[in-house]
């Protein structure tokens, strides 16, 4: 079974450049507080990084 992680958004987005809002919509964000569990994958690790600035990161059990 693939690791998986889950993404938290804890800042929200307003004024942010428009390649980072995109990159949040891609990972099926939206608000601050809302979280989702995705694969552990270098692709989805490169949009946190992206975006470090508005997430947490925690790994999935």
């Amino acid at each position: 079974m693939a690791k998986q992680i889950k993404i938290t958004q804890v800042v929200s987005q307003i004024h942010c450049l428009k390649a980072h809002k995109a990159t949040i919509t891609a990972l099926g964000l939206g608000r601050p507080h809302y979280s989702v569990v995705k694969n552990d994958t270098p692709q989805i690790r490169g949009m946190i990084s992206k975006v470090k600035y508005l997430v947490k990161v925690e790994e999935v059990k």
